[in-house]
């Protein structure tokens, strides 16, 4: 295993660290990390170290962005664990990855208290605050990766494959063993700094992987985590989704030619005419999971790469600030895009806070079925 020597000395005289030089007629500004320790400064890029710190009001803007996004993450996530967890018509092999999701969205959440408190306090808040506040994010923030992968594969074997494809729990268990096994060193890995290192990002209040330091290793594992932890992941959810979509599509148009050799308009019982055509629908859902995964990591992957391979006088603190916020706000979609779109759990969520005024109707029995056509 590789081993990194991070207890350097700062490469600038403390002295400097403190105000830009002066141009004529101008005011001093300080920089970055300006009223930190030595022993702060060692685990601080140089990079950082050569901005102006932010204004006050950006600090307290993102201080109240992230509490919007805390409250509706914890509340949005905390209530798929619980209903699904209480709830035995959800106790299914299936569902067992949408409460993986939600655990990690609410890890992912759960940490931001760190980022408010940094930011209030503008600045970096000192080494163990920020190893818990990378910790945290790397584990929910591959973990979610992982588990988008794995649902994926889940929906797709269901829809593609309904009698040989279904999830039973053994096998729901070792994917959920599979997905830490394959997330975890990349957490521990930079925690206990045998491979790369937690270190301060963009305006400090936050913490990631080190994708900035010009060391080979850096380089190597920035490029090895690009692929495992985002290429990989992506592909499989691009994939599968991709599949279910063609797989629906086929499935329709066979329906609908079969319909017009028996000379009959379709061959589903009891078609609502209003209502959207299934390969639309599966579609849409899938094309929104797709953008969701996307959009959030996208961002925080282009800056990782940027920081390693490319010009790094691109990511600018404030640049780097704005990928945390796609991934913050993706913890809290997903507990709609996955739960609150499940007429299940819209049922069991109005039968124990009806107050919520859902108004979720049981779905109709086949006799019931069987009763309303009779009478039509």
């Amino acid at each position: 295993m590789m081993m990194m020597d991070f207890n350097r000395t700062v490469s600038k005289p403390l002295p400097e660290l403190g105000l830009l030089e002066n141009e004529p007629g101008e005011t001093g500004r300080q920089l970055l990390g300006w009223n930190l320790a030595a022993e702060d400064l060692v685990h601080i890029p140089d990079h950082w170290l050569n901005y102006q710190e932010p204004s006050s009001l950006s600090h307290y803007y993102l201080a109240f962005m992230y509490s919007i996004f805390t409250i509706f993450a914890l509340v949005g996530n905390g209530l798929v664990i619980w209903i699904f967890c209480v709830a035995k018509p959800l106790r299914t092999p299936s569902n067992i990855f949408v409460i993986n999701l939600a655990l990690c969205d609410f890890c992912m959440m759960a940490k931001a208290p760190i980022f408010i408190y940094n930011s209030i306090q503008r600045g970096y808040q000192g080494h163990l605050n920020c190893q818990i506040f990378a910790m945290a994010g790397s584990i929910s923030g591959i973990g979610a990766s992982a588990t988008n992968a794995a649902i994926a594969y889940d929906r797709f074997s269901t829809i593609a494959k309904p009698f040989d494809g279904r999830m039973t729990f053994g096998k729901a268990f070792i994917l959920i063993i599979c997905i830490w096994t394959y997330v975890l060193p990349w957490c521990f890995l930079p925690l206990t700094e045998k491979w790369n290192r937690f270190v301060p990002e963009g305006y400090l209040t936050s913490c990631t992987f080190d994708y900035l330091s010009p060391t080979d290793e850096t380089k190597a594992f920035v490029g090895i985590m690009f692929v495992i932890c985002y290429v990989i992941p992506m592909s499989l959810v691009v994939y599968f989704y991709s599949q279910i979509v063609t797989h629906v599509f086929n499935h329709e148009k066979a329906l609908r030619e079969q319909a017009k050799k028996m000379n009959v308009e379709s061959l589903r019982s009891n078609q609502d005419a209003n209502a959207q055509s299934a390969e639309v629908r599966i579609a849409k859902a899938a094309i929104t999971i797709c953008f969701l995964f996307i959009a959030a990591w996208t961002p925080y992957a282009v800056v990782a790469m940027i920081g390693a391979f490319g010009d790094k006088s691109l990511l600018t603190p404030g640049v780097t600030m704005i990928p945390a916020i796609f991934c913050k706000t993706v913890a809290c979609f997903d507990p709609y895009v996955y739960a609150i779109s499940h007429p299940r759990y819209r049922l069991e969520l109005s039968k124990r806070i009806p107050c919520l005024g859902i108004n979720e109707k049981p779905p109709a029995t086949v006799s019931e079925t069987q009763s309303a056509t009779t009478t039509a």
